[in-house]
């Protein structure tokens, strides 16, 4: 598929010059910010939050959700593949990573959450790509999952976004199942969070052995970018609205909450303006990048900054999460690994 060039790992490396006299940090900087093709000229209320029963108080499931791997050093923790359409960059992507069969077994029930917030269309930028999705759902059962759901706590109306984004036909086309969020399949979970305590959560989040976060890198009027960590928004029920009044604090829990076994950042398309509803093409770039990894905090990190000049410091919840021991904003540190398809 493509030539490569794996980043060099390890403290010596990843500040010092290189021949062209950047840092190892700069010219991966550089990397998603020159190599990609512009397009174009360079509030709605929660559907869920009129619509759901909250469940009983005092009935709370008192667990987090850890779907990571043991860590591997022969593999990158992030791997960035550009230049390819969605299917071949995902296909690259695990390839990089070491094969789905090393996140994914045989028999698992995996749960794959892409971003359906909107009603719009895939140009719009608004959703994750929906081939991006169909690949992932092909390697699940080439890795032999016994189920592959995908689905999402949508915006707005949750069966136009789920149409309209193109998830719905192009995951059923290669036979996962493609589930509604139901009113009656919440369940109070104690979150263990600073902001998050009970609240509800959509119940195929909460029985799935392995969890692949399938965000889309977009800008967002509060926090600046909506990447890796905010689309755990979409396991929620109840008035999510009200956790914008604290939003990074949220972030962080529910990243202490949802470890998920991959991450995949679609940055095919991405929105760089009036996000995330987004709905001028004008406002999305062509990229044609993906972002793939084990470090949800160092995935954020480096496309906050690549995209939108955001460091670690602008974004406190990479802070919080980092505290945590969720992964590092330290994107240069990590041994990642490139790859350009022709």
């Amino acid at each position: 598929m493509a030539g490569e060039d794996a980043a060099a790992k390890g403290p010596n490396k990843q500040t010092a010059p290189s021949a062209s006299g950047m840092t190892r940090r700069e010219a991966l900087l550089q990397l998603l910010r020159v190599g990609s093709v512009a397009v174009g000229a360079a509030g709605a209320a929660f559907w869920l939050s009129e619509r759901s029963k909250r469940p009983i108080a005092g009935q709370a499931e008192q667990a987090q959700r850890d779907h990571r791997i043991v860590s591997d050093a022969q593999w990158p923790q992030i791997t960035v593949i550009q230049g390819g359409e969605p299917r071949a960059l995902a296909a690259q992507a695990f390839e990089n990573l070491g094969g789905i069969g090393r996140f994914i077994g045989r028999q698992d029930v995996v749960v794959l959450k892409p971003n359906m917030a909107w009603d719009r269309t895939p140009e719009q930028a608004a959703n994750t790509n929906p081939e991006l999705v169909a690949e992932v759902v092909r390697q699940c059962w080439q890795a032999g999952a016994r189920r592959v759901i995908v689905t999402d706590v949508s915006c707005n109306e949750p069966r136009r976004c789920f149409l309209r984004s193109g998830i719905q036909a192009a995951a059923r086309a290669e036979g996962a199942e493609v589930i509604l969020p139901d009113a009656d399949r919440f369940r109070e979970v104690e979150l263990g969070g600073v902001v998050l305590k009970n609240w509800p959560v959509f119940a195929p989040f909460l029985e799935a052995d392995k969890i692949i976060n399938l965000p889309i890198a977009k800008h967002h009027a509060l926090t600046g970018a909506t990447l890796g960590m905010k689309n755990w928004y979409g396991i929620l029920g109840g008035e999510r609205n009200r956790l914008h009044q604290q939003i990074h604090q949220s972030l962080a829990d529910l990243a202490g909450f949802m470890l998920p076994t991959l991450t995949l950042l679609d940055c095919y398309r991405v929105l760089v303006r009036n996000g995330p509803t987004g709905g001028n093409p004008e406002d999305v770039a062509l990229k044609k990048t993906l972002i793939a990894g084990t470090d949800p905090v160092a995935i954020d990190a480096y496309a906050a900054k690549a995209y939108w000049d955001l460091d670690a410091e602008r974004l406190p919840y990479l802070q919080m999460a980092a505290a945590r021991g969720l992964g590092t904003p330290d994107f240069a540190s990590l041994h990642v690994k490139i790859s350009q398809i022709a």
